[in-house]
């Protein structure tokens, strides 16, 4: 098997308008596609999709399974913004030696990674 590279990253929901208010109002993603009657909502994330979908019991939320890390602009921005919100920290933010990271739960519990890469010529090795 040659894997070419990723196709989606897959968030299960449960209430798909409460994941929509989550991921498109407070984290500001924009719907590239929808699909099944809106069971399945794609984001496009530059050359990656992100997608959400309330498809029943076969598949269903867990902070145990995937997570999506998700790249932001201004990391301090975007904390302060969550932090905002009230949304649950999971992880705080906190920095290693190559990226700032926090992690957050969404409405149904999954974790998501906010993170921020640092510049090359700032970076130590990550273990």
């Amino acid at each position: 098997m040659r894997i070419k590279g990723l196709a989606f990253v897959g968030i299960p929901v449960t209430d798909m308008p409460r994941a929509r208010a989550f991921y498109e109002g407070v984290l500001g993603l924009k719907v590239s596609e929808e699909m099944m009657s809106g069971k399945w909502v794609e984001y496009s994330l530059g050359t990656n999709t992100l997608a959400i979908a309330s498809v029943g019991p076969q598949w269903l939320p867990s902070d145990q399974g995937t997570g999506a890390a998700l790249e932001v602009e201004n990391f301090d921005e975007a904390v302060k913004s969550l932090k905002n919100r009230n949304i649950p920290f999971v992880v705080e933010a906190y920095e290693s030696p190559c990226c700032w990271m926090a992690i957050i739960k969404d409405p149904d519990g999954n974790n998501i990674v906010i993170h921020k890469s640092k510049p090359e010529n700032e970076k130590e090795p990550c273990l």
